[in-house]
């Protein structure tokens, strides 16, 4: 009997869902030449990843030109906080536990979660994978080998064990080791040579251990997640700068983060609720050896405790009308070792009231979000005590009654308070900044249906939006780079449109053919007519980063357990500052990869082997994501996998 494929449950998502939403599964993540999750969500259209470069560097995304800080992550429904400075660096989430990415703009259809799952103007869901056991089997044993360019070294252990009916446990663990010397173009008006990029390198620890049981006719699960890294930052490369600062002059950084979460969830005939539990702890060392100051050189280390309590409810009015209330308690602290700091502590507490009234062909969801945040600090009056409501509605319709055709509209109020750095950091934080207050607007159609011929599956969808943020956070430098001032712009507006599109086919009799497409543009303009009581120079020019073309292809064929990826990924032309002149203009660039690889190759009885090998960036483009912190050329990686 040949492969059978159900596409029911992601149809389903896709088209019933009111706000847009984006899907990698499993084994769209395989056929990716991608190492963590930064690297995977380069091919989610309206996505622009700011990348440091190298395996080590600093990865966060910017969703429709809201800002990092308005993208919220989720590991298994529970949010991953940073309250100093709001970043969460996708670098640090390896695949090698991840069943699922989701990415949703607007909040998502699923009502009982964490009121702090409706405080954001954008979502990412990362699902760890699920335990299964075929028939009899009791426990899976993956350990995976990857190497490659720039003397990467990436061993991984992955084991899954069922202890009994209710309970199995899930065991990940992975090492990464890289040099980060990679070649790149150094070009000026006076020369073009070849360099090679000095105190990139990284060596990074991660282990995580989880149980999935149930108790009392409901659900629970636990999750620890450690994670340990040692790594250079390498400095910008800068015009008339040949030599980068050498290893032993880099400035360097160490990380710990430590978190354990909990969930529990029970349905009953008409009620369900869930408990979510978190607590976080995070370390960071910083040290520049070329800033000295009395006592030796500059060394910073901060300590972050995060306390997350959250309880939702929800309750099926009737067979169509399900209302929610969700009540979240957060608690957060930060020290550090700088002077005069102020050592701030905040408390927020999120409640959510959300409807839903689903019809055949009609979808409405309502939601009201009260927020209420306090902050002590020392030394500094607390600037972080707000009050706020922030609504949203979102309705999807059926159009022309044909089931695989749906029409869908949002709009979602949402602010996003100044992180700890912001308010508080010594000699830069501003007490009397105000928060971020955005409005997005979206319409869009939606299209996904399955097909009993050559093409078995297709879905596209194509959403126009408007966004408004007033009083958006900057950061610019003071007299030096060490010294910035905070400050509020007064409204940054954004125009785009978003076009996936994704097709499965089935040319020969085993030959699948997967393709996808994704599209953006974007219009992200500084419409701020005075600052400070002065004419702005910059109103109606493009906001820093944000190319107004961008896209990604990937193909993917598969034939008996053989396969073949290619992934295009494109970003237009861009500016480094607010002013869109010659000086700050970035080239567009784009890059090819490809992979080849067999999966389940037989190896000793019941072990199974999976080999690809990848060639990232294949014609060798020089390209800068950041200006002065060009990426790696052409690069090849090597992985297997021993599955039992």
């Amino acid at each position: 009997m040949d492969t059978v494929s159900i596409y029911g449950a992601k149809n389903s998502i896709l088209i019933q869902s009111s706000v847009p939403v984006q899907l990698l599964t499993s084994k769209e993540l395989k056929g990716l030449n991608s190492l963590s999750v930064a690297d995977a969500s380069r091919f989610l259209s309206g996505v622009q990843l700011k990348d440091y470069g190298g395996i080590g560097g600093l990865k966060t995304i910017n969703v429709r030109s809201m800002g990092s800080n308005h993208t919220q992550v989720l590991l298994d429904g529970i949010a991953v906080g940073n309250m100093q400075n709001g970043q969460v660096d996708l670098g640090k989430f390896s695949l090698e536990n991840i069943e699922e990415i989701s990415l949703y703009n607007g909040d998502r259809q699923t009502l009982l979660q964490p009121a702090k799952s409706f405080a954001s103007a954008s979502y990412m869901y990362l699902q760890s994978k699920i335990p299964r056991f075929e028939g009899a089997k009791k426990s899976n044993l993956v350990v995976g080998l990857k190497g490659g360019s720039f003397d990467l070294i990436n061993p991984s252990l992955f084991v899954e064990r069922k202890v009994n009916d209710r309970l199995s446990a899930t065991i990940s663990t992975e090492y990464i080791q890289a040099d980060g010397k990679y070649k790149f173009r150094l070009q000026d008006s006076h020369y073009d040579t070849i360099a090679f990029r000095e105190n990139a390198d990284i060596k990074a620890f991660r282990a995580e251990s989880m149980l999935n049981g149930t108790w009392l006719s409901g659900d629970w699960q636990s999750h620890i997640y450690i994670y340990t890294s040692e790594r250079g930052l390498p400095d910008a490369i800068i015009a008339n700068r040949l030599k980068p600062t050498s290893p032993e002059k880099g400035q360097r950084q160490e990380d710990r983060n430590i978190f354990f979460q909990g969930s529990y969830r029970k349905e009953l005939k008409r009620y369900s609720f869930l408990i979510n539990a978190k607590y976080a702890n995070d370390y960071t060392y910083y040290l520049n050896p070329n800033i000295i100051k009395i006592e030796g050189p500059l060394a910073n280390n901060f300590r972050q405790q995060e306390v997350f309590l959250s309880f939702a409810n929800q309750y099926k009015v009737t067979r169509r009308w399900r209302m929610a209330l969700s009540t979240d308690w957060q608690w957060n602290k930060l020290n550090a070792n700088l002077d005069d700091f102020a050592y701030p502590t905040r408390y927020t507490t999120l409640v959510s009231l959300v409807s839903q009234y689903k019809a055949d062909r009609f979808t409405f969801q309502s939601s009201l979000l009260a927020t209420l945040i306090q902050d002590h600090a020392q030394y500094d009056a607390a600037a972080g005590n707000k009050q706020k409501f922030s609504p949203s509605l979102s309705v999807s319709w059926q159009a022309f009654k044909y089931p695989d055709f749906r029409i869908r509209a949002f709009y979602k109020n949402i602010f996003r308070m100044p992180t700890f750095n912001d308010l508080y950091y010594t000699d830069i934080g501003n007490t009397l900044l105000k928060p971020e207050n955005a409005n997005q607007f979206n319409a869009g159609v939606s299209y996904a249906k399955s097909f009993s011929g050559i093409v078995k599956y297709f879905n596209m969808q194509v959403d126009a939006y408007y966004n408004t943020v007033t009083d958006k956070i900057i950061a610019s430098p003071a007299n030096n780079q060490f010294r910035w001032i905070m400050y509020n712009l007064d409204r940054v507006e954004t125009k785009g449109v978003n076009l996936t599109a994704k097709a499965i086919c089935q040319t020969f009799k085993k030959l699948n053919v997967t393709t996808g497409l994704n599209y953006t543009f974007e219009e992200a303009l500084n419409m701020t007519e005075n600052q400070d009581g002065h004419q702005t120079f910059n109103r109606g020019e493009q906001v820093p980063y944000i190319p107004r073309h961008s896209g990604s292809i990937v193909v993917q064929l598969d034939y008996q357990g053989y396969r073949l990826n290619y992934s295009f990924l494109y970003t237009g032309e861009r500016y480094s500052q607010a002013a869109n002149r010659a000086d700050n203009y970035l080239q567009p660039w784009y890059t090819h990869d490809i992979s080849i690889g067999k999966e389940e190759l037989a190896f000793i009885k019941k072990i199974k082997l999976n080999l690809m090998l990848e060639m990232n960036n294949a014609l060798n483009q020089p390209y800068e994501v950041v200006k002065n912190f060009p990426m790696p050329g052409r690069n090849f990686r090597l992985r297997a996998s021993f599955n039992y």
